[in-house]
């Protein structure tokens, strides 16, 4: 069996980038053909709108499939649906695995004993698709009741080829709000990275990484440094680059000199690329998975002169 992190460095050293596009489908940004083609069909509200998400995820897909590692779709878009929403939210992460992405499910999923295993084992199908309810390669989580809660998804991930990525130091202007807070003379998260590299380290087996990540945002670059040198085992997920204000620069600490070791996301970004400069002028409504195309191409080549990950470029056979 293939481990979660083998999978991921070959899908990244094959796509020569660290890029990772996330799928956030927002009603009031969809493109009018998309929405207008959901207006015209059955159904109930729900209904509708799931399948107007589901054309709209998949279509992005079909641009960025040949052209990064892995897609992020964010649970709560497809959930806040309810049964319609998570039926596209399963074709939509099964259409990502046919078309050879890697799906890591943004579901920051935590909780302790019977009920973390059952988390575990409902998202974490790892290499095999088939092996859980949801299709996920790999799947966020939040550790903030404890090192316990971590256990189930780690055990389950460790067996069936998945990876974990565990809440360190997140994007958002309030994560310092509790994560910043000392405890034993360190800021808790910091206590949090010392598990998750613990963890790590114990299952990464004869690799650099193992396949406990953390997530840790470019929003703060300086923070990201210092885990990268607490975490040296642990594969990053760097959210917060692009519409959240990080930059290629504040993630360039997170890569090792191989471009390995991170994945940067880029969702808002990308998904509506068509209703921001220079891609509205350019492109507009109408090709707006131009403007997709477009964005992804301008992330890749952004962390490719700005980060270690431009090394990957240069072993990509010659176009």
């Amino acid at each position: 069996m293939a481990s979660y992190i083998e999978r991921l460095n070959q899908r990244i050293q094959t796509c020569g980038t660290p890029a990772l596009v996330g799928i956030d489908p927002r009603w009031d940004l969809l493109p009018d053909a998309i929405r207008l083609g959901s207006a015209g069909s059955s159904g109930t509200i729900h209904e509708r709108t799931a399948n107007a998400f589901e054309v709209f995820a998949k279509q992005i897909i079909d641009v960025v499939a040949p052209l990064v590692p892995a897609i992020k779709p964010q649970v709560a878009f497809f959930e806040q649906l309810g049964v319609p929403g998570c039926r596209a939210l399963h074709s939509v992460m099964a259409y990502a695995r046919k078309s050879g992405l890697l799906v890591i499910a943004d579901g920051k999923r935590g909780d302790i004993g019977t009920t973390a295993e059952a988390y575990a084992d409902a998202w974490l199908a790892g290499e095999d698709p088939e092996a859980a309810a949801w299709p996920a390669d790999a799947l966020t989580v939040n550790p903030y009741l404890g090192s316990d809660t971590l256990k189930p998804f780690v055990d389950c991930a460790a067996s069936r080829g998945a990876g974990v990525y565990v809440l360190v130091r997140t994007s958002n202007p309030g994560a310092s709000d509790y994560q910043d807070r000392e405890t034993l003379s360190q800021p808790l998260y910091e206590a949090v990275a010392k598990t998750v590299q613990s963890l790590s380290f114990s299952l990464r087996d004869h690799q650099t990484y193992g396949p406990v990540g953390a997530v840790v945002g470019a929003t703060w670059p300086d923070q990201l440094r210092a885990l990268r040198t607490l975490m040296p085992n642990v594969p990053l997920l760097i959210p917060g680059y692009g519409a959240q204000g990080g930059s290629s620069e504040d993630s360039s600490a997170a890569f090792h000199a191989n471009g390995l070791g991170a994945i940067v996301n880029s969702s808002r970004g990308i998904n509506f690329a068509w209703l921001r400069k220079p891609f509205k002028e350019q492109f507009g409504p109408d090709r707006w998975l131009d403007a997709v195309a477009a964005a992804t191409h301008e992330m890749i080549a952004d962390l490719a002169t700005h980060t270690p990950a431009g090394i990957l470029r240069q072993s990509l056979p010659a176009k």
